[in-house]
């Protein structure tokens, strides 16, 4: 019933890193049936992938900061290092690359190596303006079969996602009507911060930047930890979208995973008011989309930064859950997490005696290690993966649209076919990003 074929599902040990146990692929993965690799950005959240990228060939190293190829280089010796991803990506004999940079250069790498037929693993969100996430898919559909995509939304393996699907569709719920994803980060700045000093030597503030404006350099955009500094930066326009692509992109995944979805056709968004700088803490964003082979028209919805979606019972705190899901129906809700799950029958005829939990035998079978489904999609692409380019840039494009609704004010109606939307004509040019001259999407 489910069209992307889902594939399935085994636990994480936690919700952050997923590193591989050493040799789990070594059966799989003798010394000529490696893939030659390029690691984009060595440090930070890359350093969860090192575990499984052991097992492969990583010849190719690239990241802005030159100190971080020492720890590198230690993991992966031997490997050539490059400071400019665009000379990595020409690197001679490559079959795929695992991109861990900031966001901004999330969909001009995967689009480069698209262009040269590269399999790609890029960690959310695959872009940062819907123009960026319709060039990337339509890309990558000319190339599906042939090679291997996977957005890192990592926590798309647990178990509890397909439970929580096979319930949808089982009727536990009765008919589905609404779904509601939440965060609850409320990271706020003012603006970009001033200059501060020069960078160290090593560090290449203008690579960094990218296809992005140039600002000034500041050593507080690197304070962060290791997996965590996207928290300094991410919440700035030029490089990032914010909490709605950020937990946004993995509560949403549940969310989409759980009623297929694909482009709304329309969105309204409300929020704080406008900071050219500096994306919105507090937000609510609402998406009209249409019924498919399974269920009705449907209205999906994100909550951030204090915004909550209504509590269907006074004894559930979302604030103690954190991050999490709601599903309603007919006939009562589903709320969840990455592992939790409740069910709640709701109305007079809400007795579940119209609800039979499947058998596990017929259960949605596991996705198994996240990145060994990309893996072995890799060696053999007709075999799909959970989170490819066309699942992934569907959702983050509906996500845009929603910051893009919250700037205009209005409620939008949009063509997905055609990605325009058509009755503002004000909002088409914030669908799309000006970039530096010198740095091309379509490379």
């Amino acid at each position: 019933m489910n069209r992307r074929g889902f594939l399935n599902a085994s636990a994480m040990a936690t919700a952050g890193f997923s590193i591989l146990p050493s040799g789990i692929l070594r059966a799989a993965n003798g010394p000529n049936n490696r893939l030659n690799i390029a690691l984009i950005g060595v440090s930070g959240r890359a350093l969860a992938h090192y575990g499984w990228l052991k097992e492969q060939s990583v010849v190719a190293l690239c990241d802005i900061n030159e100190a971080f190829f020492e720890h590198a280089l230690t993991a992966f010796p031997g490997a050539k290092t490059y400071t400019d991803w665009r000379q990595c990506l020409e690197h001679k004999g490559l079959d795929a690359v695992v991109i861990c940079t900031p966001d901004h250069h999330h969909a001009f790498i995967s689009n480069w190596a698209l262009n040269r037929d590269l399999h790609v693993y890029c960690e959310k969100p695959l872009a940062i303006s819907v123009e960026e996430a319709r060039i990337v898919r339509q890309n990558w559909l000319g190339k599906k079969g042939k090679l291997a995509t996977q957005v890192g939304t990592q926590m798309h393996a647990q178990p509890n996602y397909a439970r929580i699907k096979e319930m949808i569709l089982d009727g536990a719920i009765g008919g589905l009507e609404s779904a509601v994803g939440w965060g609850n980060r409320k990271i706020r700045r003012d603006g970009y911060f001033p200059a501060a000093g020069k960078p160290p030597a090593g560090l290449h503030w203008d690579l960094w930047l990218g296809p992005s404006p140039v600002r000034p350099y500041n050593p507080r955009y690197f304070s962060g930890g290791p997996g965590a500094n996207c928290l300094e930066w991410n919440m700035f326009w030029d490089w990032g979208v914010g909490q709605i692509g950020d937990m946004g992109s993995h509560m949403m995944d549940m969310l989409w995973n759980g009623v297929d979805g694909t482009l709304p056709t329309s969105i309204r968004a409300t929020g704080e008011a406008y900071n050219p700088e500096v994306t919105p803490v507090l937000l609510e964003a609402h998406f009209e989309h249409p019924a498919n082979d399974w269920r009705g028209p449907i209205r999906v919805s994100w909550h951030q930064g204090g915004s909550l979606p209504r509590n269907p019972r006074p004894f559930i705190d979302f604030d103690q859950i954190g991050h999490g899901v709601m599903f309603q129906g007919t006939q009562g809700f589903i709320i969840c997490d990455y592992t939790r799950r409740l069910l709640i029958p709701d109305g007079k005829d809400a007795d579940l005696s119209y609800y039979k939990p499947r058998s596990a035998e017929r259960q949605l079978p596991p996705i198994g290690q996240f990145h060994q489904n990309w893996l072995d999609a890799c060696k053999d692409p007709s075999k799909s993966t959970c989170c490819d380019f066309e699942y992934h840039s569907h959702l983050i494009e509906q996500m845009l649209l929603g910051l893009v609704a919250y700037r205009t004010g209005e409620t939008l109606e949009y063509d997905g076919a055609n990605g325009v939307v058509t009755n503002h004509a004000e909002a088409n040019p914030l669908l799309k990003r000006h970039y530096r001259e010198g740095w091309v999407l379509n490379g």
